[in-house]
């Protein structure tokens, strides 16, 4: 279902199962296949594909999705692929975001809003990216990983481990969380004591004698939303964590 509101250029297919939203704009040799479902003011750049076959050998045709949220900017040569019946049967993308060219987002990822995925990042599957995360250049990210909210992934960066929310990790210090993304946090309205109770937080991660348990402990018994949040991320991890 395409509505009269969208722009289809030249060259691009839209396939049956496909629901896109209004005023979305397909600029040239977009492929949208799959059981498909697009909100509205997404913008396509050339040769992105979205809601093709997932590239798992255990996939067998099964009538498996993918959802896209609003005003999503998706550069050139981008593909995502849709859900496996394994993995949740599902891929999501959710709102503002920007994945710029050659990113891959493999089947099952859940990708936030607000995030900004640069030049070749690359989501294997049933990766998670929170809400306003960043992942830079030629970055590649692990299955089953996750990378928390204002996390900032330098780019390069091999990651096999999850990212700890609000933090700045970068393969130019030996794959580390070296502090918390202070600049990206700013532009994003944290106040300075939030900022301060951060990185409070993140002392007794990154800098301190103390081993996961202990530094848990601690931010356990901080004040704040954030600090929260951060104890509940590590708690819930699974793969472990980047420090």
């Amino acid at each position: 279902m395409v509505p009269d509101s969208c722009e289809v250029g030249p060259f691009s297919t839209i396939g049956p199962d496909v629901v896109l939203g209004e005023d979305c704009r397909l600029i040239s040799h977009v492929v949208l296949d799959g059981h498909t479902r697009i909100g509205n003011k997404n913008v396509f750049y050339p040769f992105c594909s979205v809601g093709i076959a997932p590239q798992d050998l255990k996939y067998g045709g099964e009538p498996t999705q993918t959802e896209i949220g609003d005003d999503n900017t998706i550069r050139e040569c981008v593909t995502i692929s849709r859900g496996t019946v394994k993995g949740g049967g599902i891929t999501r993308v959710g709102s503002k975001n920007l994945l710029m060219a050659y990113v891959h987002i493999g089947h099952d990822c859940r990708v936030g809003s607000g995030c900004i995925l640069a030049n070749a990042a690359t989501l294997a599957g049933h990766v998670n990216i929170e809400d306003f995360a960043t992942v830079g250049a030629f970055s590649p990210v692990h299955q089953f990983c996750t990378v928390g909210k204002y996390a900032f992934i330098g780019g390069g960066t091999i990651v096999t481990q999850d990212v700890l929310p609000f933090s700045l990790t970068s393969a130019k210090r030996e794959n580390r969380a070296f502090g918390i993304n202070k600049i990206g946090l700013a532009r994003r309205g944290f106040s300075e004591d939030r900022l301060k109770t951060l990185q409070k937080a993140f002392r007794y991660l990154t800098s301190s004698k103390m081993n996961t348990t202990q530094a848990l402990e601690q931010i356990r018994g901080m004040e704040g939303e954030d600090a929260k949040l951060l104890a509940e991320f590590i708690e819930k991890s699974q793969r472990g964590i980047i420090k």
